[in-house]
């Protein structure tokens, strides 16, 4: 009797145990799934290292060099360049103050705004400050319908935390010939911040699907803790926020601010426009102009690692678990975590590491770039364009230029657009090397770095200016020089006859 009650008791928990491996969310036992692959590159001899306190870059020698060319200056703070391809060769130029300029490739400046929000932005601290007019970006259809797009920092709105810094605001405004009307304004999405880092805010349509991107940053602070962050998990990894996320709506949907794009891969649990989470500070945002239209972004790091990431749909990018490629501590982010480190985010998906890490040898913070499609520099085609800001927050500005290269034989446009079949080796690190600017006499830009964008040839523009904050003098420091071949005549001062440094050259 007891042998036959146990074999019957054993015939029930084997039943009971199949029955558990099928039911529930329908994930089959763990011992048949497969591993997750590891997308992290934290082995990768690419990835930063970690030495005595300090983070350094893997450089490789020689440098490259390059030339820059003045174009055109006079501005604030820039932040970005924009064209709405419209025929006309106008560019827009983006100044964190709150202003939209329209000026040419030969220099001339309209000086009346396209577009000027600084009535309704938040104040910005003038020593230092990350808020304020962030991007702009035309409508596909501008020519005909006018459309453009714009993400600022506004005042709290009523309603918020009392305690937190801004709402930053996604608006449409329509403009006629050369101004926008600043009476059409239509609130899309507004976005309360604890803080007033992290940002975010490229504004960006998708090449190939027409949708409106925009990269969010995580509230701010510091480690992703803190007030206005979820505990445990901080924004990044919480797709119930839109903090720390890639978000992608469509604004081509008659009578509503926006509608969600029908494939976007987050649904239930989570808000609807995120296209990818798991960023700090997505600052700087670019898709491929050449046939891979590969969204690429530029993020900002804590205290040691500044990371660009290709962006998958879907994808799980990994602050703050990680920093860049290493294990990340919130409670003492001066070093890297000791003892393993996962390699998937919480809900079990592969973390997709960078293509790209530096140390901060090469500047504390990453200032995002083009995939480089001209002409004029042949050696560049196809590799990433971008800088550092600089070398400290004080002074007059020491910023990097720098260039990153795929490895040889990856196809851009072979890789997949959903991030579940990403693969280690489509993921693998590009190597990275300084550009020097051979037409300046120390071969630095001397300046703030504060952002590259791509003109109507897809060449380099390089914006600068020698005042670390939005306000401080010199006011007019504000500069945009294109890059040129290295053997462009150099950039002599003529009243001294000697070398200048890009910011003080003559004109």
């Amino acid at each position: 009797m007891k042998s036959g009650r146990i074999l019957v008791l054993l015939a029930v928990l084997a039943a009971a145990a199949v029955i558990a491996g099928c039911s529930g969310n329908g994930v089959s036992p763990s011992p048949s799934r497969a591993p997750a692959p590891d997308l992290t590159n934290q082995d990768s001899p690419e990835a930063a290292g970690f030495a005595d306190g300090h983070s350094l870059t893997h450089l490789h020698a020689p440098a490259v060099p390059v030339g820059l060319r003045f174009v055109a200056g006079g501005f604030t703070a820039p932040m970005q360049v924009v064209s709405p391809h419209d025929g006309t060769g106008r560019l827009f130029l983006v100044d964190q103050t709150g202003y939209v300029k329209i000026f040419f490739m030969n220099g001339t400046i309209r000086e009346t705004p396209f577009l000027d929000l600084r009535d309704r932005m938040v104040r910005l601290s003038p020593g230092y400050d990350e808020r304020g007019l962030l991007s702009i970006a035309f409508h596909p259809d501008y020519r005909t319908n006018g459309r453009v797009f714009v993400y600022y920092s506004a005042p709290l709105r009523a309603g918020a935390d009392p305690g937190w810094s801004c709402t930053n605001r996604l608006s449409e405004f329509h403009a006629g010939a050369d101004r926008a009307d600043m009476s059409s304004e239509k609130v899309l999405l507004e976005v309360d911040k604890p803080y007033q880092n992290h940002n975010g805010g490229t504004l960006l349509f998708g090449p190939d699907d027409g949708y409106l991107y925009l990269p969010l940053g995580d509230g701010g602070g510091a480690d992703n803790t803190g007030p206005g962050h979820t505990p445990g998990t901080g924004n990044a990894q919480d797709i119930s926020t839109l903090l720390g996320k890639v978000i992608r709506i469509d604004v081509n949907n008659p009578g509503t601010p926006y509608a969600i794009p029908a494939d976007n891969p987050f649904k239930t649990g989570a808000r609807p426009e995120i296209f990818a989470y798991g960023f700090r500070n997505p600052a700087y945002a670019t898709f491929d102009s050449g046939g891979s239209h590969r969204l690429f972004i530029a993020m900002a790091g804590q205290r040691l690692f500044e990371s660009l990431f290709i962006v998958y749909k879907g994808g799980a990018y990994p602050w703050n678990i990680r920093e860049g490629t290493h294990c990340f501590d919130p409670n003492d982010d001066s070093r890297p975590k000791d003892g393993p480190c996962p390699a998937t985010s919480a809900a079990g998906q592969p973390l997709i590491g960078p293509i790209v890490e530096l140390g901060h040898d090469t500047g504390n913070t990453i200032v995002g770039g083009v995939l480089y499609r001209g002409s004029l520099l042949p050696g560049l085609n196809g590799s990433y364009v971008y800088g550092t800001w600089s070398d400290a927050f004080g002074g007059t500005g020491d910023g990097t230029l720098l260039v990153s290269a795929p490895p040889a034989g990856l196809d851009l446009a072979a890789l997949p657009a959903d991030a579940s079949a990403l693969t280690p080796a489509g993921n693998a690190m590009w190597t990275t090397r300084v550009l020097s600017v051979a037409n300046n006499g120390n071969g630095r830009i001397n300046a703030f770095v504060r952002g590259l964008s791509g003109n109507d040839d897809n060449e380099v523009l390089v914006l600068a200016n020698r005042a670390g904050g939005p306000g401080l003098a010199p006011q007019d420091s504000g500069e945009v020089w294109e890059m040129v071949p290295a053997d462009t005549p150099g950039l002599v001062d003529t009243t001294t006859g000697t070398a200048a440094p890009p910011a003080t050259a003559a004109r």
